[in-house]
């Protein structure tokens, strides 16, 4: 017997065997158990979620032998026969291919005639979008006033293509496009049938490459069967697809989040030795920023159903929404230009370099010197001279030599300063800064740190974190310090928490001010107006509005 493709295969013939379309399918089979039957259909959504399915299993509903039901047998001749495409009173015409009016009213001449076998005569219209003018007009009175044995049902990709005239004589069904854990589901429920290995990572992968068609995963899922000769993996469906791994995109977004350029650029070499769709590749970093952004504002909606969950999850209190929606725009439009650059592989990088240098959160410091050049400090003195112009015939006094490297000229927090004079003073951002402000200094003994660290926030101490922090300690000392982290409750608030308390403190002043203004005060008075909260700002730049919590935003 000859291999018949999973598309078809698995093709529903039966309206519970449907997947995802749980609206029409209700509505169509209300509509067969009470006797109300429309004499125009049109059905509409996306190539591949099931339109031309659901037109044949009503047309078998509507000729079954065994009367009009929602559920039809199956096992009759007219439902054998609409199954192999043979029923000749189900009357399917590709529009695609007979726009012209000749064609339509050729179409329509047996219209009037009683159907050969079966209880209706009914004419499926494929993508009629594809009528001309003079074909819809054709149509229209036909599809106005029909005898009582026809019915039409119609399908389209682009219903906007529709004239009015039509889609207002017929009922409309949208089929969504499906998501792509239902997806992903109902091809392991295939895969088990079909008693074929396959990783659920692979079949997820799938899903998402189907965008939503039913029709094309299970033809991507024939194809990846193809190419690992009967088994689905993860490996195998990368290589198919043309995608990396997530995790690759995930430690791009890392770097980015520790502002390691080195680090950023080996990632991206990574991916490209694996010659990747690196469109794709951006569009797993807009899906990592996207869920790091949800899980900033709203955690609880973000389903921990993969290997990155955590990591992710460690990652959000260390990104602000203003490098988040700034990564996701930069990554939008690099998309949308990759196939203007001349080199993807470097359109990519030059995507990943404007993310690190327009990082909102980067400290401000010099560009990067070249490798081998030493940078000596330079202190200027306000009150120093301009050096003197050696006279006429004496020659130049010989430079001075290099002095050793000075103390640093940041003044160093006093013994009775808190561990976030320390923080404010040290030249760092992403990973590292969040792990600092999180902290609280419990003990300093010369160059010698011990901190406590929440365990909520113990995902931020990474060896690469610790080891920039202790560096950038070291840089404000002057000498080599040393750093230990415990991981336990904080005694008092670290900085971040008095930082979050200085601008709750803010944020009520300038409300409190805002409101005792007189103008105000007089606005509400006369005109009933009311504040619209989190739209005062106060002057001061550190002091800005708390964020609002979940009982205080506004829908």
């Amino acid at each position: 017997m000859s291999y018949q493709v999973l598309a078809r295969k698995w093709r529903p013939r039966r309206f519970a065997e449907l997947v995802g379309q749980d609206h029409v399918r209700d509505a169509l089979a209300n509509a067969l158990r009470a006797g109300r039957l429309h004499h125009g259909y049109l059905f509409s959504g996306t190539r591949g979620v099931g339109k031309t399915t659901v037109a044949r299993i009503f047309a078998k509903a509507l000729n079954c032998e065994r009367g009009v039901s929602a559920e039809p047998c199956g096992e009759c001749d007219a439902c054998l026969g609409v199954d192999k495409g043979g029923f000749i009173d189900l009357i399917e015409v590709d529009a695609a291919s007979r726009t012209g009016v000749d064609d339509t009213r050729d179409l329509l001449e047996d219209v009037a005639y009683a159907p050969t076998r079966g209880r209706y005569k009914v004419y499926l219209i494929d993508e009629v979008h594809m009528f001309s003018k003079s074909s819809f007009n054709a149509l229209l009175k036909t599809l106005e006033e029909p005898p009582d044995h026809v019915k039409f049902l119609l399908a389209t990709t682009d219903p906007q293509k529709v004239p009015p005239t039509v889609l207002s004589r017929c009922l409309q069904f949208n089929l969504r496009a499906l998501p792509p854990a239902l997806i992903a589901e109902q091809l392991g429920r295939v895969m088990q049938a079909e008693q074929v290995g396959a990783d659920p990572v692979a079949l997820r992968l799938l899903a998402d490459a189907a965008r939503g068609s039913m029709r094309d995963a299970l033809s991507l899922l024939d194809q990846a069967i193809a190419h690992g000769g009967g088994e689905v993996g993860e490996g195998i469906v990368h290589a198919m697809l043309g995608t990396v791994d997530r995790g690759y995109a995930l430690e791009l977004l890392e770097a980015l989040i520790a502002q390691d350029a080195p680090a950023l650029l080996a990632g991206a070499a990574r991916i490209q030795a694996q010659s990747p769709d690196f469109a794709a590749v951006l569009d797993d970093l807009m899906s990592l920023v996207h869920r790091l952004t949800l899980l900033r504002w709203a955690p609880d909606v973000v389903s921990d159903d993969d290997a990155l969950a955590a990591r992710l999850r460690a990652l959000a209190p260390a990104v602000s929404a203003e490098a988040a929606q700034l990564w996701y725009q930069i990554a939008l439009i690099g998309r949308r230009d990759l196939d203007l650059a001349p080199d993807p592989a470097a359109g990519l990088e030059m995507v990943l370099l404007r993310m690190l240098a327009f990082h909102p959160d980067a400290p401000e410091s010099t560009p990067a010197a070249p490798p081998g050049a030493a940078r000596a400090p330079v202190t200027r003195t306000p009150s120093a001279a301009p050096p003197a112009t050696p006279a006429a015939g004496t020659e130049p006094a010989a430079p001075p030599q290099m002095a050793a490297p000075a103390a640093p000229s940041v003044a160093l927090p006093a013994d009775g300063e808190d561990w976030s004079a320390w923080v404010a003073r040290l030249k760092l951002g992403g990973v590292p800064l969040q792990l600092a402000r999180h902290a609280q200094l419990e003990q300093r003994l010369g160059a010698r740190f011990e901190l406590v660290l929440g365990r909520e926030h113990e995902a931020l101490a990474t060896d690469n974190a610790r080891q920039r922090l202790q560096d950038a300690l070291s840089a404000l000392l002057g000498e080599s310090a040393s750093l230990r982290i415990r991981i336990d409750a904080p005694a008092g608030q670290t900085p971040a928490e008095q930082d979050a308390q200085r601008r709750r403190a803010a944020y009520a002043e300038a409300l409190e001010s805002f409101e005792q203004d007189p103008l105000v005060r007089s606005l509400k008075e006369n005109f009933d107006a009311e504040l619209v909260e989190g739209s005062v700002q106060p002057l001061r730049e550190e002091a800005q509005p708390p964020a609002p919590g979940p009982s205080e935003r506004r829908s």
